[in-house]
């Protein structure tokens, strides 16, 4: 009753329940602090006062949001940066609560091919689906919208949420996240003319629902026959010819350019699904996608036959990233700790990657994950003082004993002993 009174003086009818909901989602993704450098641990320590504090400049519309801090990731390597604009935590708690608010009412409305930031959908789903496609379909139309999250256009977003909800402090706060000034690298306060940041919680929402109209929606209107898969700004789209994909590939690019977007000349490409029933050739026949690449690879069918089949593996760019991230943890030098412990800070990255890249390709991820157990031979070496042949028997016997102990060691990951041993 309490609150129920509160919300009928407040302009905006926020509930209070949703604002802890939204800060405990905020919590178990953590993240970095904004321009404030507040902790979602220091916001805790007040928790009801913090809350009870944006609660009330929410529903009352006196909610403004503070610059958002820029911050830059590699990637490709190290070979380039990714912007990202990370909100404080009260602004992320405000997010979430719009996020939570809005996608009851979008959700139902979206795409089924659309499966980026969705509960109900995600990578493997469109892993798989695509795949079955390339074997039906003789090309595909890989697209990729050039810097799709820094060229958003703030005016044709707001039309577009506008159409899901008439909600005004749903639409006062989205527009003025939209505005906030970002705090750059050399402490510069920038203002955003477009874009939406990467790192708001907010973000992946209004992109779906931005895409949705720009793309979703009209590909399933003016070319019924052509299926795609879209996560986020990567797509591809399945075309019965060259011509067909060429068509298509010209039309999509009119169609982003009315949107004020347009296709990466690099990455967008048309694609033949190479394998043992298509002839011919095309200097393109291979395509990446949600980290695993795309083309003929040799399969066998159920008489044992070897024959090209168009299939996915780990990309490149996924087994760089991986090996990188084995490299740093640097396990053959954690003399001081426990073949336990080591277990303990490599498994829930390893059984990620195994969950997500061993479906689609077991022996990618058997050999992107081999070189743990030379990096844990020689931490035996270096802990126990063995030769190399006695680190090698030592870990094949501890294998024998405890085959769960690492995630990549399980029977039905890696089928047999401790790879590299012998």
């Amino acid at each position: 009753m309490k609150e129920e009174s509160l919300v009928k003086t407040k302009p905006y009818a926020i509930s209070q329940t949703i604002i802890a909901a939204a800060f405990e989602r905020v919590k178990v993704n953590r993240g970095a602090p904004g321009v404030d450098g507040m902790t979602v641990e220091e916001f805790e320590k007040n928790l009801e006062g913090n809350l009870y504090k944006l609660w009330n400049r929410m529903s009352s519309g006196t909610y403004f949001p503070q610059a958002v801090r820029a911050v830059e990731i590699p990637k490709d390597g190290g070979k380039s940066v990714r912007k990202l604009a990370i909100p404080t935590v009260t602004d992320r708690i405000a997010q979430a609560v719009v996020v939570m608010y809005l996608t009851p009412e979008v959700e139902s409305k979206f795409h089924p091919d659309s499966y980026a930031y969705r509960s109900n959908r995600g990578a493997r789903e469109a892993l798989k689906v695509t795949q079955q496609r390339c074997w039906k379909h003789d090309w595909v139309i890989d697209l990729d919208v050039r810097g799709f999250f820094d060229n958003l256009d703030h005016d044709l977003l707001m039309q577009v949420v506008r159409k899901h909800t008439d909600c005004k402090w749903i639409l006062l706060y989205a527009e003025r996240w939209l505005k906030a000034p970002i705090k750059e690298l050399t402490g510069e306060l920038t203002m955003p003319g477009k874009g939406t940041p990467q790192g708001g919680v907010v973000s992946p929402l209004m992109a779906n629902i931005f895409l949705h109209h720009a793309f979703d929606v009209w590909m399933s209107e003016k070319f019924p026959a052509v299926p795609f898969a879209r996560y986020a700004d990567d797509a591809v789209a399945h075309c019965k010819s060259e011509a067909q994909a060429k068509y298509v590939l010209y039309c999509i690019r009119r169609r982003l350019q009315e949107w004020k977007l347009e296709l990466n000349p690099d990455k967008t490409r048309i694609v033949y699904c190479k394998d043992s029933n298509r002839h011919g050739n095309h200097n393109q026949e291979s395509f990446d996608f949600l980290g695993f690449t795309f083309r003929q690879r040799a399969a066998r069918n159920r008489d044992g036959q070897v024959f090209g089949s168009f299939l996915p593996s780990v990309s490149k760019k996924a087994r760089r990233r991986m090996k990188d991230t084995i490299k740093r943890w640097c396990l053959q030098r954690w003399t001081d700790r426990s073949l336990q412990e080591l277990a303990d800070i490599c498994n829930p990255v390893l059984r990620g990657w195994i969950n997500y890249y061993g479906p689609f390709d077991k022996r990618g991820i058997i050999a992107v994950l081999w070189p743990i157990n030379f990096k844990l031979a020689k931490w035996a070496r270096a802990k126990y003082r063995k030769n190399r042949s006695q680190s090698w028997e030592w870990l094949e016997r501890v294998r024998e004993r405890a085959p769960n102990l690492f995630a990549h060691w399980a029977p039905n990951t890696v089928n047999g002993r401790v790879m590299g041993a012998g």
